[in-house]
């Protein structure tokens, strides 16, 4: 193995034990690096693959700039963004015309949203969301930055969490406590419909999921998901047919096992 790449051979444990940083000398000043450098290294000794659930995944080279991580047999690719406090309805990432071009490329990576504690250098909460559930209606353009910006004109973009499903919130751990292989495992195979949509597709679908979860209700009828018709019209203005597109939506989550039509306009959430 070159030089850069490391290999983990660390075992997803069900001990919390196993969420703490190792007690290496800090190699920077600042605590966001040190809390970098402590995350990637925890993650290559304990994380698994959330695809596959290989045992082993690895670290990309340091000039690597897609992703930070990758599996070693079903070749999903990780980028792991890590905070001290919880992730809110927004996180910066980088270039929004980047992002946008990876959308639709191959190397499109799954994201990794890992919660710390610097004071007791511990994982608190760690959730993945697939890239099937990446698409442009959720990754919110920033304004260009001023002229007295050393880069003036960069355009930046936020990843919208808030409008990502609750199926695309892939649980490891939670509330200091890992979250079972098979259960993780589980959830991650029940959202792979989606990889076999366009990007265009999928935004529909990734939409439409999220008003069922707004509804907030297992039962729910398609009234209630009517409901949502305006703010998808404002999503997708050229869209003169917002509730015939709902009822097709509904139709393909519903032949793909994600929600069961149960008669007389109701759905139920499986």
């Amino acid at each position: 193995m070159s030089d850069g790449w490391r290999v983990s051979s660390g075992k997803w444990s069900s001990d919390p034990n196993s969420l703490g940083f190792g007690e290496e000398q800090t190699p920077y000043d600042s605590p966001s690096q040190n809390a970098r450098a402590w995350t990637e290294a925890w993650a290559v000794e304990w994380l698994f693959c959330p695809a596959c659930g290989n045992d082993t995944i690895e670290q990309s080279s340091p000039n690597q700039p897609v992703f930070d991580f990758y599996c070693s047999i079903c070749r999903e690719q990780f980028e792991l963004k890590s905070k001290k406090g919880k992730f809110g309805g927004k996180v910066v990432d980088g270039a929004y015309r980047t992002m946008c071009e990876r959308l639709s490329s191959d190397n499109n990576p799954n994201f990794a949203f890992l919660q710390y504690s610097l004071e007791r250098r511990r994982v608190l909460n760690l959730f993945v969301v697939p890239k099937q559930f990446l698409v442009p209606e959720i990754i919110e353009e920033r304004l260009p930055l001023p002229v007295t910006a050393r880069r003036a004109g960069w355009v930046g973009c936020n990843i919208r969490l808030k409008e990502v499903p609750l199926l695309g919130r892939v649980d490891m751990v939670r509330a200091e406590q890992p979250v079972p292989k098979e259960v993780v495992l589980e959830q991650w195979q029940k959202s792979l419909f989606l990889r076999d949509k366009s990007v265009e597709a999928r935004g529909w679908l990734v939409e439409v999921m999220a008003c069922c979860d707004a509804i907030g209700k297992r039962d729910f009828h398609l009234d209630e998901v009517y409901a949502f018709e305006s703010k998808l019209s404002s999503i997708y203005p050229g869209n003169q047919n917002v509730r015939p597109k709902i009822r097709q939506q509904l139709q393909v989550l519903r032949d793909a096992g994600y929600l069961e039509f149960i008669g007389r306009g109701f759905y139920r959430l499986r």
